[in-house]
């Protein structure tokens, strides 16, 4: 990880959860703030038509181990939230996350995107982000997306990790992004998502299509299938021989197309 993600790394670790805070959880580019919006949109949009407007989404979902100079840090923003419940994001691998969240049984919601997809999404975002590293060419940055050279680590760790904490942790709701996409953000969560809570039951899904194309945040472009555009033929059968070897013994399946 870079500085950004470690000069505040003490007070990462000792964050002190609430019982009824949601973490946000996701992998670089999938779908962390789609989701991040949703959630806002079902527990506050209703009492607060107009907190998209007012409030950026970093204010509103704070992203919790960001750390850059002169701006307050994700630890921070959270701390003073007064909402409830209040929903943070992060990228952390599942064992990095602070302990507090655990201990307080915590809400969580993962989201999971396809290997190619998130490749592609992730080498784009590195183009556009000073805070990143160079990416380099397309090939260079494919290959250090295979050996998890990357800033937050290997893709496959992470989805792998947090899946298995899946089988344990009740309280986490695994999503993928895929999925999201389908149904463009309408009635994307499971009528049981009870991980949840009240927000999500069928009788508000109205909340939840307000993130489809349409709306003013442009926070659903992200297009499914779009390696097809940028994977040779070699580049993607070398990949598929790559990704077997490595979920070879993982139950989760994705989509890399709908």
């Amino acid at each position: 990880m870079t500085h950004y993600f470690t000069d505040n790394w003490d007070n990462v670790q000792n964050f002190q959860a609430k019982p009824d805070d949601i973490l946000i959880a996701t992998y670089p580019k999938a779908g962390t703030t789609w989701v991040s919006q949703m959630l806002d949109l079902l527990y506050f949009g209703k009492s607060s038509p107009k907190r998209g407007v007012s409030l950026p989404i970093y204010e509103r979902v704070p992203f919790l181990e960001i750390c850059i100079p002169i701006f307050p840090t994700g630890v921070e923003l959270a701390d003073k939230m007064t909402t409830s419940p209040r929903l943070i994001k992060t990228h952390l691998p599942v064992q990095l996350v602070p302990k507090s969240f655990w201990e307080q049984k915590c809400r969580i919601v993962y989201v999971a995107r396809n290997a190619k997809d998130n490749a592609v999404s992730y080498f784009h975002f590195d183009h556009m982000n000073c805070a990143q590293p160079e990416p380099g060419d397309w090939p260079t940055y494919l290959q250090k997306f295979q050996e998890g050279k990357l800033v937050w680590g290997s893709w496959y760790d992470h989805v792998k990790g947090w899946w298995e904490k899946k089988q344990a942790y009740p309280k986490l709701l695994y999503l993928h992004y895929e999925d999201l996409a389908e149904s463009r953000g309408v009635n994307c969560l499971p009528p049981n998502a009870t991980v949840c809570g009240p927000a999500c039951s069928p009788a508000r899904p109205a909340y939840v299509s307000l993130c489809g194309p349409s709306h003013e945040y442009r926070v659903c472009l992200g297009k499914v299938g779009d390696w097809k555009n940028h994977f040779t033929v070699y580049q993607n059968e070398k990949f598929d021989k790559e990704y077997q070897k490595k979920m070879m013994n993982i139950t989760i399946r994705f989509r890399t197309e709908i």
